[in-house]
């Protein structure tokens, strides 16, 4: 049963995709595109400066009505990073990211990034928690001494 970050990682992979701030836009929505991924983590020397989605792509894009695809990241990333730990527990990342209207949580603990995750792995560990509790409860109403 998959309870904290560190657990949702073991099974997911700890396999991240970053560049530097001064990545052209261009080349992050070519790499997101070829590793069909939904966001990149931006990195300066190891540390987290920022992380460009899809969405902020989208968005800034429309809002400013067009943009340069030979700018850097920097300029549309979102600098200000929401993170996790590895002990917390998925039911505080589906929390921290439907209050925050986010769909990534890069997972940090001091300055080590282990991974990042996804809405979608969230979704996914919480349906299968609830599906080994339910297995377990039917198993303990069905079984050998329920009728005694």
């Amino acid at each position: 049963m998959l309870t904290t970050v560190r657990d949702l990682l073991k099974i997911k992979g700890d396999v991240l995709y970053s560049i530097p701030p001064e990545t052209p836009i261009l080349t992050a929505m070519q790499i997101m595109a070829e590793k069909n991924i939904g966001d990149l983590l931006v990195l300066k020397d190891g540390r987290i400066t920022g992380i460009i989605s899809e969405r902020d792509f989208v968005r800034k894009t429309a809002k400013a009505g067009g943009c340069d695809l030979n700018a850097p990241v920097s300029e549309m990333m979102t600098r200000d990073v929401i993170t996790v730990t590895p002990s917390q527990t998925v039911e505080h990342c589906m929390q921290t990211m439907t209050e925050k209207h986010i769909r990534h949580l890069p997972v940090v603990e001091g300055d080590q990034i282990f991974g990042l995750i996804s809405i979608g792995d969230v979704i996914k560990a919480i349906i299968t928690s609830q599906e080994f509790k339910i297995d377990q409860l039917e198993k303990y109403i069905s079984g050998p001494s329920y009728n005694r």
